[in-house]
């Protein structure tokens, strides 16, 4: 698979909302995406799949296996959601989607980026400390739909020097893991 990540467009959303009440069934109603383009705060991106292999195979238009927001207020970036499709799990996407969304981060000049992530979530959180964000608290009862609490995880100054430089050496590992160009990730 050749993948590359972009801006959503009009034409994504319905792929979009798709993977959003797939990932997030209990979340109703879902956001409505086409609104989301035209909200000044919501930087969204997609993952596109343009592997010339598999593009014949398919019907018109790119095949999206995955997305992720954040909506930028008073110089925060806070991550609305990361979604990949079931079926393209385990390959990486969602760290892809991740690094998208820090770089889309520092491309705003946000001063920190935040988010919840579920208490059970543990694979999402391993990869959130990874990059860098280190828990603040938590948000009692978060979730609609079982009352789960909320770890809020933090990533404060994502443009200095220091974080730039760590940032570069994990993109670079997970370039050779994953045999991705990481260098030019957003393509609007």
């Amino acid at each position: 698979m050749v993948y590359c990540l972009r801006s959503m467009r009009g034409e994504d959303v319905s792929q979009v909302t798709e993977i959003d009440l797939a990932c997030y069934p209990t979340m109703m109603p879902a956001p409505n995406y086409q609104a989301e383009l035209t909200n000044p705060l919501a930087h969204y991106i997609v993952v596109v799949d343009n592997d010339p292999t598999t593009l014949s195979n398919r019907s018109p238009g790119p095949y999206i296996p995955g997305f992720a927001g954040i909506w930028l207020m008073a110089g925060e970036a806070h991550v609305i959601n990361v979604a990949v499709r079931t079926k393209n799990r385990l390959e990486g996407l969602g760290e892809l989607l991740f690094i998208g969304l820090i770089q889309q981060a520092q491309i705003l000049m946000a001063r920190l980026i935040t988010l919840e992530v579920r208490v059970s979530n543990v694979a999402a959180q391993r990869l959130y400390v990874k990059y860098g964000l280190t828990e603040r608290g938590r948000r009692r009862a978060y979730y609609n739909d079982n009352r789960e609490d909320a770890i809020i995880m933090t990533l404060d100054d994502p443009s200095s020097i220091a974080y730039e430089v760590a940032f570069n050496t994990l993109r670079q590992e997970y370039a050779k893991k994953w045999l991705r160009d990481t260098a030019l990730m957003i393509d609007s």
